[in-house]
């Protein structure tokens, strides 16, 4: 497996380019910038792109969604209740931001539960379960394999996302968190999408604004 973080746009949102080194299937998680590096990792590794997810719909998260569906053809997948975020530039806040990027819908809406799968077929293929995050943002969205799950804006190290977005809501945030990202395993890496890698175990334990749930 292969996992690769792209800091870009110009506030470094992390993008992930995740493949199968066996069958050079790949995924792109959150380009939220010019697409040029991706790009470029994808030829440098003859990796073929098989889609562009958005973890959730805010500007920093999606600019890259469009120049890279043009020139790779990958569709665009994003969570159901996150669908018309992609094209509304109030609430993934292009109209405040000053991004200035093309955006489109999704082309396949993904729900709780459904299954990523990038080798399938393969005994090393690689499947990432959905998670429906939201709090950060209605239909925000984690991606969980074995052994690690990116988590968009939901949690990062040593933080939370920001509630104070349109559509967020801390204690559905923290409820989210508590429930569905704290019961995984404590080492679990986390890909969080601003900063570092860290780990459940080291959020569940140090992270201060996860104390007492």
């Amino acid at each position: 497996m292969f996992i690769r973080r792209l800091p870009l746009g110009p506030i470094e949102t992390n993008a992930y380019l995740i493949a199968h080194e066996t069958s050079r299937e790949a995924l792109v998680i959150d380009p939220g910038g010019p697409p040029e590096p991706l790009l470029d990792l994808l030829r440098q590794n003859e990796f073929a792109l098989q889609a562009i997810i958005n973890t959730h719909g805010h500007g920093d998260h999606i600019a890259g969604n469009v120049p890279l569906k043009q020139a790779t053809g990958a569709p665009v997948w994003a969570h159901q209740a996150e669908a018309r975020m992609l094209t509304d530039a109030e609430t993934n806040l292009l109209a405040w931001t000053g991004f200035d990027c093309e955006t489109a819908p999704p082309d396949r809406e993904l729900r709780e539960g459904d299954a990523v799968v990038i080798g399938e077929g393969h005994a090393d293929e690689i499947r990432l379960r959905v998670i429906h995050t939201p709090g950060h943002t209605p239909g925000g969205m984690s991606l969980a394999g074995d052994g690690f799950v990116f988590t968009g804006d939901c949690l990062f190290a040593g933080g939370i996302g920001r509630t104070d977005l349109p559509g967020g809501s801390e204690y559905q945030l923290l409820q989210t968190i508590r429930d569905k990202l704290l019961a995984l395993p404590d080492e679990t890496i986390v890909y969080p999408g601003h900063g570092p890698e860290t780990t459940i175990g080291q959020e569940r334990r140090h992270n201060p604004f996860l104390r007492g749930i």
